[in-house]
């Protein structure tokens, strides 16, 4: 066995790989990948999403070598819990597009890019999912690059949109922004390691699109009225649209729900 394998770390792509860390939960899926990249031959590692606070899981990701910098994909502590902690054990500093999860170093910017670990990595705003989403494309990272994700897509299943924080609008343009990259490999914060980001990007807008016609659907059997305010129906169309979901993601449905009568009533086509 060799000591990546026993610290639990897994290649990922030429230029990756990452832990699952210990917090599976409904909306964790099986739980965090926290990723690190690195090019053959080079010591230094960047460090993506330390996820949960547990020292077993930094330890074994500090392990792996010296880590340069510590990238965050998005806002939410079950990628951000432990940034402070593991820019204390690593000594690197931590950057995010959100001034507040940063340690030692300034905010990223979208289309900024990192020369880091011996890789490239390119900062892309990707909203939708939080204001604060971004992706990291790795263009030299095998034949088509790929892309670390966050939970803008995860590797099976589909997102949520956090309402009134993250918006549909926002989201559609970011899936279309990614499909632009072509078929590159898919690193998401939570599932399986995916091909084809300009597929998925495609079935994720189709998924979207799809539910849109369903809530039209509902507020039309609702007899509702448009222009009220959007937490006026949220509850009657979940319970039409997500009729089968489990009691654990129910909010998570709401806040879905809530985010595409947004969509419909700002852009004017609902009805």
């Amino acid at each position: 066995m060799t000591s990546e394998t026993s610290r639990g770390i897994v290649r990922s792509s030429e230029l990756t790989r990452f832990r699952l860390a210990p917090n599976p939960g409904p909306m964790s899926l099986d739980g965090t990948n926290s990723y690190l990249i690195g090019a053959a031959g080079t010591a230094g590692r960047v460090a993506v999403d330390p996820g949960p606070l547990d020292e077993p899981h930094l330890r074994a990701l500090a392990g792996d070598g010296p880590v340069e910098l510590i990238l965050i994909t998005h806002r939410h502590a079950d990628h951000t819990a432990a940034a402070a902690r593991f820019s204390v054990l690593t000594g690197a500093p931590v950057r995010a597009a959100d001034p507040a999860h940063c340690h030692g170093a300034p905010p990223l910017q979208d289309g900024e890019t990192i020369h880091a670990a011996g890789v490239e990595i390119r900062v892309l705003a990707t909203p939708g999912h939080t204001s604060d989403s971004l992706c990291f494309h790795l263009p030299q990272d095998g034949p088509h690059g790929s892309v670390l994700t966050g939970d803008t897509i995860l590797g099976f299943g589909t997102t949520v949109l956090d309402y009134p924080d993250g918006t549909l609008g926002d989201y559609l343009e970011s899936l279309d922004r990614l499909e632009r990259l072509g078929p590159a490999t898919v690193l998401p914060a939570h599932g399986p390691v995916l091909p084809a980001l300009d597929a998925v990007a495609r079935a994720y807008r189709d998924h979207r699109l799809g539910r849109l016609a369903q809530v039209r659907a509902a507020l039309g059997s609702l007899g509702a009225d448009a222009g009220a305010g959007v937490e006026d129906h949220v509850g009657a169309v979940t319970d039409a649209v997500y009729a089968d979901v489990d009691p654990s993601v129910r909010r998570a449905a709401e806040l879905s729900v809530a985010a595409q009568l947004d969509y419909l009533r700002t852009s004017g086509t609902v009805g």
